[in-house]
C-alpha cells in the first residue's frame, strides 16, 4: 500500500494506545486517518508488557475510562475475530499492616461510590481462592471481580485490524522524521518515504514520544524506566483462572499464564534508563528489543515473591522480561491537546498501564482530537497539567523515579513528593523558615502548608487518621477568624489580557460578566461546551483594554492554553503569563483593614474599598495590584506586587501587624477555611463534568444578559428542567471521622453520589464534605432537604447533616464586610 500524500489525522506509534485511537477515529467518527509505525505493529514497548487489567482509580473519570477498556475487550474479538487473550479473572489485592488495610477500605468505599463492586474478604477467603499462597501475614485483602488480564500484543493486533476495517490505514516501516509548521500548527508530517499533509497529529509514540514531540516543539515528560517480570514454568496446584494477584506491601504483582506465573514488581530503587546515543534519545532500532537480564536487581522481588508463594522456590523460569516502560513525575498518563502546537495531540507515559487504559484512552482521545475538547473530566492525566520545569530532563528522571518507587507504598493523605526540591521558591521562603514552615510543593514552587509550632519539629509526619499538624493548623485557622494571617501565594498563576478586543475575546471566554468598569474584579468560571467548568479564576479590569487574570498554581498551563485557544481569529488582544513578575500577599482577617491602613495612605474603607474591586495602593514605596476578594470567608486583600518587592512589603505587613497579632498562615488552613465557606475547589468539587447550574455557580453565569458566551447554549438547553445533581455539603458528628473525599453519600439508604472533597472545619468543630447529589428525577431543594443522609468511611456507615449554605454562617458567624 503507497504512503498517502495527505489525511486528516496521523497517528504516530502503532502500540496498543495508538492502535486504539486509530480504531475509535475510525469506527466511532469515520475520520480519515493514517497510522504510521516506524517498525512493526506491538514492536516498542506493548509486546513486552504484563498485561494485567484494572479498573478502579482515585479519579471517577479515568476509573471510567479503565472501565471502558474492559468492556471494548469483551466484544472485541467477536467483531474482529482476532482473540485477544481478555480473561475476567477478578483481582486481589493483599494488606499486610493496618495502614493498608485502612486504604482499602477507603478504596473499597471509593469503588462503591463509582459503580463498582469491591469487596474486602479475610486471609481464610484468600487462602481458598488461592491455595498456593502463605496467608499468615494477611490482614485482609481487596476483591475485585472485574478485574482481569489480557495479552497486550493480540489485543493490539486486534485493534488494528478493527481500525482498518472501519477504514483507518496503517503502515509499517515508516519512520517519521519532522513537520512542516506554519503559525504554530502542522501542515504535514515528514517521513522516511515522503510527506503527508494533514489536519491533526496525535502522538501515541510510547517512549519515543518525548523525541516525536520535540520535532514540533511539544514537552512530552516521560522517562523510559527498566521493569522486570519473570514468566515461570507450569506450577502443579496453579488454577488457569486464578485470580490476579497484587500484594503491594511486598512490591510484587502475580498472575497465570499457561499453567505458570508472570510475576514482576516495583522497586523502590529503580533503574532509569539513559540511552547510549549521543542525544541521550531512545534509539530508533528499539524493535522487539529487551535489556539483559538483571537478576540481581530482581533479587529482591525473587525473595519476596517466594514468601508469599512457596512453590515459586522450586518453579523453572522460562524467561526473563526486562524491557523500557514509560514513567511520567506523577504517575498518571499524558493524554490530550499540547499547549506549544496547535494541532498535535498526544497519549502517551502510560506507566506499565498500557494496557489496563488503552482501549479507553484511544476512545477519549479520539474524541478529544475531533471535538477539540476532552469528552469527560480528564484532569489528571491531560497534558496541561505540567508547565515548562517538566523540560528539565534531570527533574523529570528524579520525579518519575520517586514516582515508580511509590507505586506499591501506602498512600497515605497529603503526602508531598520530595525529590527535586526545592526548584521554585518566592522571595519569602527563607524568611517563612524561620517561622518554621513546613512546606509543600505544587508545579514546582514551594509553598508553605502549615507553620509548626515552638518547640515542635518542622515537618509532615504521615498517617491514615489525624496527622501531627492537626492541631497547629487549627490554630492558623482560629488565627485568621479572629485576628489576620498573611498568606504567600507568589505561585498563583497570573496573566494579563491586552489590546483593543481584549473585553470582547474575554467577554465570549467567561461565563460571568467582565465588561464591568475599570477598578472592578469579577470571579467568573470558563466553561466548555457541553457547560462544564474548565477553569474557575478571578479577573480584575485595570483599563479599558488591560485585564489582570488570577488563577491556581497548578492550573498555570491549562488556563492559559484555554484562554489562548478561544480568543476568536482575527482579534486584536495579547495573553502574557506574568506569573513570576508579581508575587502576592494574601492579607486576611477581621483585623486585615487595620493593618492596611497602617501601610499605605489609600482609603481602604468599605465604601472606599468595595468587595469586588482592584486598586493601585502604594505601601513601602512600591506599587501594589490589590484585589479586594477572600477565598477564607473574611474581610480580606489579595496585594500583588513586583516579585522584587515582596520580601520588603512583608516585611513591612508584619511590622504594621504585630499589634493586631499577624502571623503567617498556610495552605493546610486555608483549606480548612474554603470548606467553612463552602467555596469550590476546581478540580475537586468542581470539574468540566459539572455546570454551574449543578455547582450551585448559576448566580456567576450572565444568563440574563444578551451575550453570547462559550457554553451558553448547553446551558441554555436545561433552563427550566431540574438539574440531575446538585453539589451540597455535609458535617459529620464523630470527631475521629476523616473526610478526604470519595465517600459515597447515602439519602434514606441508598447511594445517591459521593463527596468530592473533605477535611475539618475548626471553626464549626466537625469534619465537612462536599459532593453531588444526584437523582434519576432530577434534583430539588426539596428532594435533597427531604432526606435522611449518611457518609459511608472506608466502608462505615455515620450519620451526616446535609448544608445547602455556608456552614461559617451556620457556626453563628457572620462574614466581615
Amino acid at each position: 500500500m503507497t504512503l498517502p500524500t495527505q489525511a486528516a489525522v496521523v497517528v504516530i506509534g502503532g502500540g496498543i494506545i495508538g492502535c486504539s485511537t486509530a480504531y475509535h477515529l475510525a469506527r466511532d467518527h469515520k475520520a480519515d486517518v493514517v497510522l504510521l509505525e516506524q517498525g512493526a505493529i506491538t514492536s516498542g514497548s506493548t509486546w513486552h508488557a504484563a498485561g494485567l487489567v484494572g479498573q478502579l482509580r482515585s479519579s471517577a473519570s479515568i476509573t471510567r475510562v479503565l472501565k471502558y477498556s474492559v468492556d471494548l475487550y469483551k466484544g472485541l474479538e467477536a467483531e474482529t475475530g482476532l482473540a485477544t487473550g481478555w480473561k475476567m479473572t477478578g483481582c486481589l489485592r493483599l494488606a499486610t499492616s493496618e495502614d493498608r488495610w485502612t486504604e482499602f477500605k477507603r478504596l473499597a468505599t471509593t469503588a462503591r461510590s463509582f459503580g463498582m463492586d469491591m469487596h474486602l474478604i479475610s486471609p481464610q477467603e484468600v487462602k481458598r481462592m488461592w491455595p498456593l499462597m502463605e496467608v499468615g501475614d494477611l490482614v485482609g485483602a481487596s476483591w475485585l471481580p472485574t478485574d482481569g488480564q489480557a495479552s497486550p500484543s493480540d489485543i493490539t493486533q486486534s485493534l488494528a485490524k478493527g481500525a482498518r476495517m472501519h477504514g483507518a490505514k496503517l503502515f509499517e516501516r515508516v519512520r517519521v522524521t519532522g513537520f512542516d509548521m506554519r503559525d504554530g500548527r502542522i501542515v504535514a508530517v515528514r517521513t522516511d518515504q515522503g510527506a503527508i499533509a494533514c489536519e491533526k497529529v496525535v502522538n501515541c509514540a510510547g517512549q519515543w514520544a518525548r523525541q516525536v514531540g520535540a520535532m514540533a516543539g511539544v514537552s512530552v515528560p516521560l522517562q523510559p524506566v527498566k521493569h522486570q517480570y519473570i514468566i515461570t514454568e507450569k506450577i502443579e496446584g496453579l488454577a488457569a483462572d486464578a485470580p490476579t494477584i497484587r500484594d503491594p506491601d511486598r512490591r510484587t504483582y502475580f498472575k497465570e499464564e499457561v499453567g505458570g506465573l508472570v510475576m514482576g514488581g516495583y522497586e523502590p530503587n529503580p533503574q532509569a534508563w539513559f540511552p547510549d546515543t549521543a542525544s541521550g534519545d531512545v534509539p530508533d532500532e528499539w524493535e522487539f528489543r529487551l535489556f539483559d537480564d538483571d537478576f540481581d536487581h530482581f533479587e529482591q522481588h525473587m525473595s519476596q515473591a517466594i514468601a508469599r508463594v512457596p512453590a515459586l522456590e522450586h518453579a523453572g523460569v522460562k524467561r526473563m522480561i526486562n524491557g523500557p516502560e514509560s514513567f511520567t513525575p506523577d504517575g498518571n498518563f499524558i493524554l490530550g491537546a499540547a499547549p506549544e502546537c496547535g494541532n498535535m495531540f498526544v497519549g502517551a507515559g502510560f506507566n506499565a498501564f498500557g494496557i489496563a487504559s488503552g482501549g479507553g484512552a484511544g476512545w477519549v482521545l479520539a474524541e478529544w482530537v475531533m471535538q477539540g475538547e476532552a469528552p469527560l473530566d480528564l484532569w489528571t492525566v491531560d497534558i496541561r497539567r505540567f508547565s515548562d520545569l517538566h523540560r528539565d530532563r534531570k527533574w523529570v528522571c528524579d520525579r518519575t523515579l520517586e514516582a515508580y518507587g511509590k507505586h506499591y507504598t501506602v498512600a497515605f493523605p497529603h503526602e508531598e513528593y520530595e525529590s527535586g526540591r526545592p526548584r521554585i521558591v518566592s522571595p519569602l521562603y527563607e524568611r517563612l523558615k524561620k517561622h518554621n514552615a513546613v512546606f509543600g510543593s505544587k508545579l514546582g514552587w514551594e509553598r508553605p502548608n502549615w507553620f509548626a509550632p515552638e518547640g515542635a519539629e518542622p515537618r509532615d509526619v504521615y498517617s491514615m487518621g489525624r496527622q501531627n499538624w492537626f492541631e497547629a493548623v487549627g490554630e492558623e485557622h482560629r488565627h485568621v477568624r479572629e485576628a489576620v494571617g498573611l498568606f504567600d501565594q507568589s505561585s498563583f498563576a497570573k496573566y494579563e489580557m491586552s489590546g483593543p478586543d481584549a473585553a470582547r475575546a474575554l467577554d465570549w471566554i467567561c461565563a460571568n460578566d467582565v465588561s464591568k468598569p475599570a477598578g472592578r474584579l469579577t470571579y467568573t468560571q470558563l466553561l466548555n461546551t457541553r457547560g462544564g467548568i474548565e477553569a474557575d479564576l478571578t479577573v480584575a479590569r485595570l483599563a479599558d483594554d488591560k485585564f489582570y487574570v488570577v488563577t491556581g498554581t497548578g492550573f498555570r498551563t491549562h488556563d492559559l492554553s484555554w484562554v489562548r485557544d478561544h480568543v476568536a481569529a482575527g482579534m486584536d488582544a495579547t495573553l502574557t503569563d506574568v506569573t513570576e513578575d508579581f508575587g502576592t500577599l494574601s492579607l486576611m482577617g477581621p483585623r486585615a483593614r487595620d493593618v492596611l491602613a497602617a501601610v499605605t495612605t489609600a482609603d481602604v474603607t468599605n465604601t472606599g474599598f468595595p468587595f469586588g474591586h482592584v486598586r493601585e495602593i502604594a505601601i513601602a514605596g512600591h506599587v501594589v495590584r490589590a484585589l479586594r476578594v477572600t477565598y477564607v470567608g473574611e474581610l480580606g486583600w489579595e496585594l500583588h506586587m513586583p516579585i522584587g518587592a515582596t520580601g520588603e512589603i512583608f516585611d513591612a505587613l508584619m511590622a504594621a501587624g504585630a499589634p493586631f497579632g499577624i502571623r503567617p498562615v498556610g495552605y493546610r488552613a486555608l483549606e480548612s477555611l474554603r470548606l467553612e465557606k463552602g467555596y469550590r475547589a476546581w478540580g475537586s468539587d468542581i470539574t468540566p463534568n459539572d455546570t454551574p447550574v449543578e455547582a450551585g455557580l448559576g448566580w456567576a453565569v450572565k444568563l440574563r444578559k444578551n451575550t453570547d458566551f462559550l457554553g451558553r447554549r448547553a446551558l441554555e438547553k436545561g433552563n427550566g428542567a431540574l438539574p440531575a445533581k446538585r453539589f451540597a455539603g455535609f458535617t459529620v458528628d464523630d470527631p475521629d471521622i476523616v473526610l478526604l473525599g470519595r465517600e459515597t453519600i447515602l439519602r434514606n439508604g441508598e447511594p445517591v453520589g459521593y463527596l468530592t472533597s473533605g477535611g475539618y472545619g475548626y471553626t464549626v468543630g466537625r469534619s465537612i464534605g462536599y459532593g453531588y447529589v444526584r437523582g434519576a428525577d432530577g434534583v430539588s431543594e426539596d428532594f435533597l432537604t427531604g432526606g435522611e443522609y449518611e457518609l459511608v468511611v472506608a466502608t462505615e456507615r455515620t450519620p451526616a447533616r446535609i448544608h445547602l449554605q455556608p456552614l461559617y454562617d451556620v457556626a453563628g458567624e457572620k462574614v466581615k464586610s
